[in-house]
């Protein structure tokens, strides 16, 4: 098991180090009250909280903001009627975009990633246009400072991972090593990462594309502020894509 994505280097370095900080715990705390509106205030029985949680303290999130937000769920949240809704389409390319929502309105979130994609070269398509090319996968993405190459992937495999994405550089501990599980084997596997030390980045249930599509030059600067651009929007909450992005061009 072994190899790299750059983009997904870019991506995750971008989550970790250059977000505004307010705006992914924004982002985070919706997550965190919709899991427990709809699941009850126990990550112990909901699953979909637990994770949300887990991102939270990735993220950074003070204990007491988490706890709120859960109360605020469990409380019934009046006024915040958000709903889950996943939106596809393409970018320059020819890459597939899938882009995971909380909304209230979905004519709005419509409309801000209608204008999003076609600022950028791109278009929003239907339901299912591109979903086929990405499957649901455990993805954990982290810093590992003291462990070796050999270490992580035999943590990995010993867990029960099934792919282990690492760095351009594996002996500069600043950059971030990826690995995959099946969503059964996911939380075995992030537990194992945490127990060795390493420091986890990002960690949850992604859509992984089953290839990835090349792009550099223009082209790739182009994916990259649209990725941008759709994430910057309040009511997305997870983009996914299936562009490497490489150096070239």
């Amino acid at each position: 098991m072994a190899g790299h994505n750059k983009w997904s280097k870019i991506k995750h370095r971008k989550a970790v180090v250059d977000k505004r900080r307010g705006k992914v715990w924004t982002k985070v705390a919706k997550a965190i009250i919709v899991a427990a509106k709809n699941g009850g205030p126990d990550p112990d029985s909901n699953l979909s909280l637990r994770y949300a949680i887990d991102e939270a303290r990735y993220a950074n999130m003070p204990r007491d903001t988490i706890e709120r937000a859960i109360q605020k769920g469990a409380g019934g949240a009046a006024g915040d009627n958000y709903e889950p809704v996943r939106y596809e389409g393409y970018g320059p390319g020819g890459v597939a975009i899938i882009v995971d929502s909380l909304t209230d309105n979905r004519a709005r979130t419509v409309g801000d990633l209608r204008l999003a994609f076609g600022n950028h070269g791109g278009n929003l398509g239907n339901n299912g246009c591109v979903a086929y090319m990405f499957a649901p996968k455990g993805q954990i993405v982290f810093s590992a400072p003291g462990l070796s190459e050999e270490r992580i992937m035999e943590l990995a495999v010993n867990a029960g991972a099934d792919d282990v994405l690492s760095p351009d550089d594996p002996s500069d501990p600043a950059e971030p090593w990826t690995i995959l599980a099946a969503v059964p084997a996911f939380q075995q596997v992030k537990e194992a990462i945490e127990k060795s030390g390493a420091v986890i980045a990002e960690a949850g249930i992604a859509m992984v594309p089953a290839e990835n599509v090349v792009v550099s030059g223009q082209t790739a600067s182009t994916v990259i502020s649209l990725i941008d651009a759709i994430e910057d929007l309040d009511d997305v909450q997870k983009v996914y894509t299936n562009a490497d992005i490489t150096d070239e061009g």
